[in-house]
């Protein structure tokens, strides 16, 4: 496969960014899209050039690090997939494919196609975490939890953080990621102890982050690559509501 890449090029953080073309020629279909971004920064180093920067870590769909916009749709639009389990046999001979980083306030280009999603850790430290002192592992029946609600929890955990779902908000809204973060904790028996107190601080450390407000598009749901449910931020609102009004309530007691 011969392609023409538009790459966006930026050397820091305060540089200002531009896309530059490149010609790559003999691209297996085989190849995963990170793969083929291998090839073409062997081939810059090669040529005295320097290689394109990038995020990328287990490369298996797990770690959520390989944050691009690829073709203007978050990991490639395939669905259920990551931009490194995103195969070039998806494109054709002679494309042109246009690869970008995450756009949005919160994540900071640091340098060509990496942002900085140290936002989304700050969310996660504000609220991710239960103090119950579980002791050693028990046996698998020795809480007893609904099996519907323990599905609903293995599915929010899913989340792997990557921030597709603020990239292709137009909003930036990192809702689904919230929802998803808190809800696997909150359906749980041992996390409802703190239920109140988590989602209340997971949601104004969103907002003190600077993502915008949710206006219910889904795009969010569309492009993640675990296919977490937009039912989550649901839930995510219901949670906040009571919460609040048990703050409100005990204010006034």
């Amino acid at each position: 496969m011969n392609l023409t890449l538009k790459i966006w090029r930026q050397e820091s953080a305060n540089a200002e960014g531009h896309f530059k073309s490149y010609q790559v020629s003999d691209i297996l279909p085989e190849m995963s899209f990170l793969e083929m971004l291998d090839v073409v920064n062997e081939n810059l180093i090669e040529q005295g050039q320097e290689p394109v920067a990038f995020d990328s870590d287990c490369r298996e769909g797990i770690c959520g690090t390989c944050s691009l916009v690829i073709n203007g749709v978050a990991h490639g639009g395939r669905k259920g997939t990551t931009a490194c389990q995103l195969h070039m046999r998806s494109f054709r001979d002679g494309d042109t494919i246009t690869i970008e980083p995450w756009r949005a306030e919160p994540f900071p280009v640091q340098r060509d196609l990496i942002v900085d999603r140290t936002a989304m850790d700050r969310i996660i430290q504000k609220g991710g975490f239960i103090s119950v002192n579980t002791g050693g592992c028990p046996d698998a029946n020795a809480i007893p939890i609904n099996k519907e609600e323990s599905d609903r929890a293995m599915d929010a955990a899913a989340c792997i953080g990557c921030g597709a779902c603020v990239a292709a908000c137009k909003n930036a809204s990192a809702m689904l990621f919230t929802a998803a973060k808190a809800s696997h904790l909150n359906l749980l028996p041992q996390g409802k102890v703190e239920k109140d107190q988590r989602v209340l601080a997971m949601v104004a450390q969103m907002d003190e982050e600077g993502f915008g407000a949710c206006t219910n598009t889904y795009s969010c749901e569309a492009v993640c690559p675990k296919e977490i449910s937009r039912d989550f931020i649901s839930k995510l609102n219901r949670d906040y509501g009571i919460a609040s009004l048990k703050k409100l309530v005990r204010g006034k007691s």
